[in-house]
């Protein structure tokens, strides 16, 4: 087989492409002020910026995933690379919000074409379960360090060209990306006897859409809170007659045994459970780097190197590490790392920098969300058949969706919450911006103390948020701890 020979090169090009696709979930972390600016959306509009690519790439995965399973995973991989460039072109010529969010959707769809298929290629291409353990946490320490990478190319290409240069860099990329794809990448495809169910694609991304917009849109209040949970349950029920039907289909969208695997069951609930602790204090981090500590956005993202680098050489020695001790201990290793690592940085964070904890700490949390997501990667693909390659990807990437948007809301929450028990009753309750806003119209030495008061309470909700997280990685070391085998496993 050709793609056995090449598989390695196969590796590097399924990764370049779910680079971008993983960055470019978090690149506007850093590019949304400039980009504000210039467009000048409202607070909605900001969401909604923000928020369009996740909403429609979570609900699509599953239907991409087994579509590339049924007609062919390059395929779909393919026509993901020209929806993501074009959808990138559109995003960087955008005149007006209304344009910018729509391809913002766009840019999700192919994003959902894009990261399943890679992942159940690679499954294909590595059928030795050594050599794909060990090309597993590359994939793994690729998507995890673009998130990671994210806001940093972000800020470059802000402060050294502008907002639209974070979306112009997928272009080239992607162009190049097709002809290779065909090039080194023979066509997967594992058909079952009966038609693609499109009532069961329907239903999934429908039920989705409904707990992921509760998951996003809840926290922001107002009506929200009502129309999110209403979404959310609506969503349950849908997915619950997805999961019915599944049951009684000969040729199901996807096989719902799988989730009776324990192995299975912990490598999704895993992912969900690190995705929620590493972007809800992602995103509460990168705004202690630039509110609290007051560093520029190039400054600040230049401090997340720690991470990337330490996810980079978690994914190097994963696989090894998977092979020699397996992935029940490699699992509990890498939660225990995270977990450690989180808690000595709750008790040692201040509203001063010292990169001698700092440095460490992320390094620590970096190494292991990289192992753990490996560890759990793996698990997942042994578990499922070859035919069923892309829709467990699919049912991985949709946790990682579902994880993010979980730790942003529930995080963030407990964060805002901790952040207003530390301020008195005025404004600037609502936020460590609205108090620095306020604190500029008043006398130096009043304005100065509410900015005090302002960034000791944000540190606390980050404590909070912190502990919270390492928490959620002790359940989920639990949880492995009970359901996966002690015994190493090495068989494809």
């Amino acid at each position: 087989m050709p793609v056995i020979r090449r598989r390695w090169v196969v590796l590097a090009v399924l990764c370049a492409s779910l680079l971008l696709v993983s960055v470019d979930a978090t690149v506007l972390h850093m590019a949304l002020p400039a980009l504000a600016a210039d467009l000048r959306p409202s607070a909605t509009g900001q969401l909604w910026i923000i928020a369009a690519y996740s909403l429609v790439a979570a609900p699509l995965l599953l239907a991409f995933g087994t579509l590339g399973d049924r007609y062919g995973r390059r395929k779909v991989l393919v026509l993901g690379y020209v929806v993501f460039g074009l959808a990138s072109l559109a995003c960087a010529l955008a005149g007006n919000v209304a344009v910018l969010i729509a391809a913002r959707a766009l840019l999700g769809v192919g994003g959902a074409m894009i990261m399943p298929a890679t992942l159940s290629l690679l499954r294909q291409a590595f059928p030795d379960r050594a050599e794909r353990r060990m090309a597993i946490g590359i994939w793994s320490g690729i998507a995890g360090s673009g998130a990671v990478l994210g806001p940093l190319l972000g800020g470059f290409l802000v402060e050294t060209f502008s907002w639209h240069a974070a979306f112009l860099i997928n272009v080239p990329v992607m162009v190049l990306a097709i002809p290779l794809t065909y090039w080194l990448i023979p066509e997967s495809a594992d058909p079952p006897d009966g038609p693609w169910d499109v009532r069961s694609a329907v239903l999934a991304a429908l039920g989705v859409v409904g707990v992921a917009f509760a998951v996003k849109q809840t926290p922001h209040g107002g009506a929200m809170y009502v129309l999110g949970p209403l979404a959310g349950l609506i969503g349950l029920v849908l997915l619950a007659v997805f999961v019915n039907r599944q049951r009684h289909l000969t040729a199901p969208l996807l096989d719902v045994s799988l989730f009776r695997q324990p192995a299975f069951r912990v490598a999704v609930g895993s992912v969900l459970l690190v995705l929620m602790s590493v972007v809800g204090l992602g995103l509460l981090f990168a705004q202690y780097l630039q509110l609290v500590l007051a560093l520029e956005p190039m400054q600040a993202a230049l401090r997340l190197l720690f991470v990337m680098g330490a996810a980079v050489v978690g994914s190097v020695v994963a696989g090894p590490l998977l092979q020699w001790f397996g992935n029940r201990m490699m699992t509990l290793a890498g939660f225990a790392i995270g977990a450690l690592a989180l808690l000595c940085a709750a008790a040692g964070m201040t509203e001063t920098e010292n990169l001698w904890l700092l440095g460490p700490v992320l390094g620590a949390i970096g190494f292991g969300v990289s192992v753990s997501l490996t560890a759990a990667s793996d698990a997942l693909l042994a578990a499922a058949p070859a035919h069923q390659a892309g829709a467990a990807a699919a049912v991985e990437e949709t946790a990682y969706e579902l994880g993010a948007g979980l730790g942003v809301a529930v995080l963030g929450s407990l964060a805002t919450a901790a952040y207003a028990a530390g301020m008195p009753a005025t404004p600037a309750r609502d936020g460590l911006t609205e108090a620095i806003t306020i604190a500029s119209g008043l006398p130096a030495d009043a304005g100065a103390n509410l900015v005090e008061l302002a960034k000791s309470a944000f540190v606390d909700g980050l404590r909070l948020a912190m502990v919270t997280g390492a928490v959620l990685f002790v359940v989920a070391a639990i949880a492995a701890a009970r359901a996966l085998p002690k015994t190493k496993e090495t068989t494809a």
